[in-house]
């Protein structure tokens, strides 16, 4: 045991080693330093983080430029409020709108007016909208999936003319929904075409809970069975309880969420992958409940 402390003792003095305890204080201060390098960097990030939050505030509070509204407008983001302020009202109907003598969209369903006017219903409702998948894709064996622009070509003598038509529908998923169509030579200007149709055809639904094993107060299906028909499609929506769901077409869906219904049963006859007729069925069969029971004119 001798012979090895000396050799640990030799080795010690060559490298020029030093006690544990000088050792141990060693570690102590470079434990501390690197403590105090992360501190310093946490605080540095909290900083720059502050620094963003405050720049992002500041941006916000600074008006917009002109340049970055006509931007906004472009891509049809305006606001509701944007809409009603810049609107100059064409039709009588429209002026009692923004006076405010018209208070209500069901005012102006009730007694049989015509909407010519699309900033009508934005003035009045809070309004979303949707597009139905009526086209599709380009893909081997007859096409890929389904997708909500329906593309056709005319023949020239300057070359093909590509047109895009589109379905659109709106609603406030409160008893209120419309669709319209649109078709234009580009995407963008079809789709705005579509919503400013489903505006001036929007339409009211009446709602209830009619089904045989339902006893609630909530509006959630239609308050009794009604059938729509268009062109060879006929549909016939009846009414379901509370948790059963839309137990109809994915397309079809889209139609009733924006109306406000969230149960309901359905049939549906005919060839239904014309997704123009299909949707316009639903819509007959809505209209129907603002009928009495059985969807029949008196």
């Amino acid at each position: 045991m001798s012979k090895k402390i000396e050799e640990i003792k030799k080795t010690a003095e060559a490298h020029g080693t030093v006690s544990e305890e000088l050792a141990e204080k060693a570690l102590e201060k470079a434990t501390e330093e690197m403590i105090k390098k992360e501190q310093e960097k946490e605080k540095k990030a909290e900083e720059e983080k502050k620094k963003e939050a405050i720049k992002k505030i500041e941006k916000e509070e600074e008006p917009e430029t002109e340049e970055e509204r006509v931007r906004r407008r472009q891509r049809g983001r305006m606001t509701r409020e944007e809409i009603t302020s810049e609107w100059e009202p064409k039709t009588k109907l429209g002026r009692e709108v923004k006076d405010g003598k018209v208070k209500s969209i069901d005012e102006i369903l009730d007694s049989n007016k015509k909407i010519l006017e699309s900033e009508i219903v934005d003035t009045l409702l809070d309004i979303k909208s949707d597009l139905i998948s009526i086209g599709q894709s380009k893909g081997k064996f007859g096409g890929g999936k389904r997708r909500a622009w329906r593309q056709t070509q005319r023949k020239t003598r300057e070359g093909n003319v590509p047109t895009f038509s589109t379905l659109a529908v709106i609603g406030d998923e409160n008893g209120h929904v419309g669709i319209g169509t649109g078709r234009a030579t580009e995407t963008l200007p079809a789709r705005d075409k579509a919503i400013h149709q489903a505006k001036l055809n929007i339409i009211s639904v009446t709602r209830g809970c009619a089904s045989f094993d339902c006893d609630c107060s909530e509006l959630h299906t239609v308050p009794f069975k009604v059938t729509g028909k268009s062109g060879s499609v006929e549909i016939a929506l009846i009414p379901a309880p509370q948790g059963t769901g839309l137990v109809v077409a994915n397309e079809i869906k889209k139609v009733l969420k924006m109306a406000g219904i969230k149960d309901v049963y359905s049939k549906s006859f005919g060839k239904q992958r014309t997704t123009f007729n299909f949707v316009k069925a639903c819509i007959d069969a809505l209209k129907k409940t603002n009928l009495p029971v059985g969807g029949k004119k008196e």
